[in-house]
């Protein structure tokens, strides 16, 4: 039987509730993003009036930052919407006309909750797909178009291991365009089991062309098993040197770990050049990546019980957003004192889970005992 088909058709009460969430959820997105934006919109004003920045080029960069932002904002959304939407169905005395027809709390809540759920899966989403190319636009918008910095200055590397034979790869730049996804004055050495060189090559230039490195005007050197060493010239040599674009700008860049994917931060995890200290911050990261999305849902159900409480004498919006503001400050706090004391831990992807999961837990938790409580008034 399809799943389709043995799932419950959505009632009347169903699509009341989720539409009385609609008009609060779009205005809590609108006014936290335009709180979460205000900075960037002020830095905007300063890159066209000090920078000379094109105003195109300001706004464009401007709206990649938006997906970013809408992330962080969504849970705080939810928060607020399902405040306002269930504080005037409580001022109306619908909530308990329902409970008078026969119909719990849970119940009726209970579409407020499967949206929660919903939405959290929505920004887990566009937390791993659409986040780390809007930031990386971003991100080449201003170095290149905006402040002209073109190349990145100071060199870098990077290491491929587990390449056959117990093998591994060190490439060397000393910078890279992001305009053209080109990195500049590149060293490749390729190194067997025992950390002995076994091929050098060098090229001014290697682009980026999917799926890896052409480097242009390639000089190779072979070290023979005798101490022969054997020169070669490639016009276009493709080498992969384990990272795409998008990584060597954010090594270059020194792009915060928030802003990168859940996949991203894999990647550096598994990359095996971290010391044991940043891999514990990676690894928190790592858990909090796929925590943090949920928070939609864990709002959601804290906020059924405050919203139940009607406020005496109108003023509910003003009220809602002021208590949307203090759960969401408790919230993070909690989150940044819990992540602050993990990566300081010693231990692996367990202490990362327990410490990333533990304000979602915690919360989930009163709110679950708060709903049971005001379910049984």
């Amino acid at each position: 039987m399809p799943l389709a088909a043995s799932l419950p058709a959505p009632t009347i009460l169903d699509r009341y509730m989720v539409a009385e969430l609609g008009g609060p959820f779009t205005f809590g997105l609108s006014a936290f993003t335009l709180i979460f934006a205000a900075t960037d919109i002020l830095a905007i004003s300063r890159l066209v009036a000090e920078e000379h920045a094109p105003l195109a080029s300001a706004i464009e960069y401007f709206l990649w930052q938006l997906p970013q932002i809408v992330i962080t904002v969504v849970p705080m959304a939810m928060l607020l919407g399902v405040l306002l939407a269930l504080q005037r169905l409580s001022g109306e005395s619908e909530i308990t006309a329902l409970k008078a027809g026969g119909i719990g709390l849970v119940r009726a809540v209970a579409p407020l909750l499967i949206v929660g759920l919903g939405v959290s899966f929505v920004a887990l989403a566009l937390q791993e797909g659409v986040v780390p190319y809007a930031n990386d636009r971003a991100t080449f918008l201003r170095e290149d178009v905006i402040k002209h910095v073109g190349p990145f200055g100071g060199g870098s590397h990077t290491v491929t291991t587990g390449l056959p034979g117990g093998a591994k790869q060190v490439t060397f730049f000393g910078g890279y365009e992001a305009a053209t996804q080109t990195l500049l004055d590149v060293t490749v050495i390729t190194y067997d089991a025992h950390n002995q060189p076994q091929v050098i090559v060098f090229a001014d230039r290697a682009r980026y062309q999917i799926p890896t490195w052409t480097f242009i005007d390639a000089k190779e050197y072979r070290i023979n098993k005798d101490g022969t060493t054997t020169y070669t010239e490639a016009p276009d040599q493709q080498i992969d040197i384990g990272e795409k674009p998008s990584q060597i700008q954010q090594t270059i860049a020194n792009k915060n770990r928030e802003e990168m994917s859940r996949a991203e931060v894999r990647e550096v995890l598994t990359s095996g050049q971290l010391s044991p200290q940043e891999m514990r911050a990676f690894q928190t990261s790592y858990e909090e990546k796929l925590a943090r999305p949920f928070a939609s849902f864990v709002f959601t159900l804290i906020a059924v019980p405050f919203g139940l409480r009607a406020p005496r004498g109108g003023g509910s919006t003003g009220l809602g957003f002021g208590l949307a503001v203090a759960i969401v400050f408790v919230y993070f706090v909690i989150a940044s004192v819990v992540s602050a004391v993990t990566t300081s831990l010693p231990g692996g992807f367990l202490i990362s889970t327990v410490g990333a999961w533990a304000p979602n837990l915690l919360f989930s938790i009163i709110g679950a005992w708060l709903v049971r409580r005001a379910a049984r008034s």
